[in-house]
C-alpha cells in the first residue's frame, strides 16, 4: 500500500545519522505490516536496512538475533547439535503461516514490536529466556526480558524513539528439551493458542510459556515437573479470565480450554528427564 503521507525516507548507518526522533516517525525494517494498511500519522521512515546488522551470531553465550533478521534467515540457521531447543525455531517460523515472500521480508524484531498476541517470534524468544537489547534516543541502551517485552495486545515497553536492536537466546535454554503445541480456528488462521514447554537437562526444572491465547506472554516455572493438579492450579492462578484474548480468531473460553489441554500434553511429553 502506498503511504502517501510520508515525505521522506532516511537511510542511516547509525542512530546519530537517523537524526532526532520526531512525531510522525517510524522505524522501517521489513515493512510487511507498515505497508499493509493506511498509516495516516506517518511523515518519515527511518530505514534500518542501512544499519547493516549481522542477522545471526552464534557464540559461547548462545544465539544473538538482530532485530532486522528475516524469518527466512532465522529458519535457515545452522545451530550446534547440542542445542536441542533449536527445533522450535522452525515450528515458530511456520506458525506465522506466511508465504515465502513474507518470510524473506518479515523480521524477527518487527514481529515482536507489532506485539500481536499471536506473534510467533514472541513465543519463540519468550520461551527461550530471550533478552531484548533496546537502543534509546539518547544513544544509550537497556535490556528487557522477552517475556516482559509485550505488555498487552499491540502494546510493549518501547518508548517513543526507542529501537529494538537484538535478542539474545542463552545457551542454557537452547540446550533444553522442548515441546510445542499450536492451534488456529482455521487452517491458515492466526494462532489462537501457542504453548512451549522446556525442561532443563541438568536439574529437570520445567518452564511453560503461554502465548497467543493470552494478551501477553505468561511463563510458569517449576523446580521439577509438576503433577497435573499443580500445573492446573498454576494456570488458574497466573492467568485470570481477563488475560485470555478475545478476537475473531477465538473466544476466550475456547482459548482457555486449549491452553489447559496443551499444557497437560506438554507436561506428559516432557515427563521423562531424557538424555
Amino acid at each position: 500500500m502506498d503511504l502517501n503521507t510520508v515525505t521522506s525516507v532516511v537511510e542511516a548507518r547509525d542512530l546519530g545519522e537517523a537524526q532526532t526522533w520526531q512525531p510522525g516517525d517510524a522505524w522501517l525494517a521489513g515493512g510487511t505490516w507498515l505497508f499493509s494498511e493506511p498509516q495516516p500519522g506517518l511523515r518519515r521512515l527511518l530505514d534500518l536496512a542501512s544499519f547493516g546488522w549481522q542477522p545471526l551470531r552464534i557464540d559461547e553465550r548462545g544465539l544473538e538475533i538482530a532485530a532486522t533478521c528475516t524469518l527466512a534467515q532465522l529458519y535457515g540457521a545452522v545451530t550446534p547439535p547440542d542445542w536441542r531447543a533449536a527445533t522450535i525455531i522452525g515450528d515458530c517460523c511456520r506458525a506465522l503461516l506466511g508465504s515465502f515472500k513474507v518470510w524473506n521480508v518479515a523480521t524477527v524484531g518487527g514481529n515482536l514490536c507489532l506485539s500481536l498476541p499471536a506473534g510467533p517470534m514472541i513465543s519463540l524468544t519468550a520461551s527461550l529466556d530471550g533478552i531484548c537489547t533496546i537502543w534509546t534516543p539518547e544513544h544509550g541502551e537497556r535490556q528487557v526480558a522477552c517475556v516482559d517485552f509485550v505488555t498487552g495486545a499491540q502494546r510493549n515497553v518501547l518508548e517513543p524513539g526507542e529501537l529494538l536492536r537484538s535478542i539474545m537466546l542463552p545457551v542454557s535454554a537452547l540446550r533444553s528439551r522442548t515441546a510445542f503445541r499450536q492451534i488456529s480456528l482455521s487452517p491458515h488462521g492466526r494462532s489462537a493458542a501457542l504453548l512451549i514447554g522446556r525442561r532443563q537437562p541438568d536439574d529437570g526444572s520445567f518452564v511453560l510459556t503461554v502465548t497467543a491465547s493470552t494478551v501477553r506472554p505468561i511463563q510458569l516455572s517449576f523446580p521439577d515437573l509438576p503433577d497435573p493438579s499443580d500445573l492446573g492450579a498454576a494456570l488458574r492462578r497466573e492467568i485470570p479470565p481477563e488475560l485470555y484474548h478475545r478476537d475473531v480468531h477465538g473466544a476466550p473460553e475456547w482459548r482457555r480450554h486449549m491452553t489447559v489441554e496443551f499444557a497437560e500434553e506438554i507436561r506428559r511429553e516432557l515427563s521423562s528427564k531424557g538424555t
